[in-house]
């Protein structure tokens, strides 16, 4: 049986953890207030972009090297997951849904870019090729890196490397709910632009031409593609995060509850024990004295 200060020592330990987990709640509180407000701005770009978009693609018949379907078996997958864990099943959801996708795609030749240092750490040990990890930028996340990686991607489409890229991150819903998506990149898919067709047409005046803009246009699509991909997961993260250190503070003070009810019984054990002991030596001093 644990004694009295065993049971001190589990209750300070998880004290101590209690102060941890209720302190990176209130980190990830602020941080997703600030993700939350990132989204939140950058979506009426999003949608006037798809809305100009649409209207390019119905007033030219020009195709454009992004938008080329191909048949090729090179399907690049890119993985976003955080650096750190501590956030639930938020890594574990989408590297899940990674592997199912690699498997799926048994018959084509599968390259993996690997966003994050989770996925990086998980698939460094399977088979599969990563062509490229990026690591370490969530705490500074800027429209940069993505520009980074969306110009990375464009390139190999069109030096032919790659006939598809796919991309897995986890969608921010709520602060409790994190879905996991799957995002073909390049090509940009048909439906995106028959989707912003279907909006009210506006009969736009382009300088120089729809053409030349087009091809201005659909880079920055595919850019801000990205971009709303790692934003949503770096919030979806903080929730995540959030919610699980909830949890735990939460776990935390029933375990010191029962904690502190076991060594209150302990001690009243003890001390009974104690009062026992006394009064059977006072009752045997007694009888010695009367013999």
């Amino acid at each position: 049986m644990a004694t009295l200060r065993d049971i001190q020592r589990r209750i300070r330990s998880v004290q101590s953890t209690q102060k941890i987990t209720r302190a990176m709640k209130l980190v990830a509180a602020a941080k997703l207030r600030r993700a939350q407000e990132r989204i939140l701005s950058a979506r009426p770009y999003a949608s006037k972009m798809a809305e100009l978009l649409g209207n390019l693609v119905s007033g030219t018949d020009t195709g454009h090297p992004l938008m080329e379907q191909r048949e090729g078996p090179r399907r690049q997958i890119v993985i976003i997951t955080a650096d750190r864990g501590l956030a639930g099943a938020f890594n574990t959801n989408v590297i899940r849904r990674a592997v199912e996708l690699v498997r799926e795609s048994s018959s084509a030749e599968v390259t993996l870019v690997v966003v994050g240092r989770k996925a990086r750490d998980f698939f460094r040990r399977r088979a599969t090729t990563i062509k490229r990890d990026m690591i370490g930028f969530w705490d500074r996340l800027a429209y940069s890196h993505a520009v980074e990686l969306a110009d990375y991607f464009m390139q190999q489409y069109l030096d032919s490397e790659v006939d598809e890229v796919v991309l897995l991150y986890n969608e921010f819903r709520s602060v409790t709910m994190q879905r996991p998506v799957r995002v073909q990149l390049l090509p940009i898919p048909h439906g995106e632009v028959e989707a912003a067709e279907s909006a009210a047409p506006v009969d736009y005046i382009y300088e120089p031409s729809p053409e030349a803009i087009l091809g201005d246009l659909l880079p920055r699509h595919v850019r801000m593609q990205v971009y709303r991909a790692l934003m949503e997961s770096l919030a979806g993260e903080y929730g995540a995060r959030m919610t699980a250190m909830e949890a735990a503070t939460k776990n935390a003070k029933e375990m010191i509850d029962v904690l502190t009810i076991q060594y209150n019984k302990a001690r009243q054990e003890k001390i009974t024990k104690e009062l026992l002991d006394i009064v059977g030596g006072a009752e045997a001093l007694k009888q010695g004295a009367e013999a």
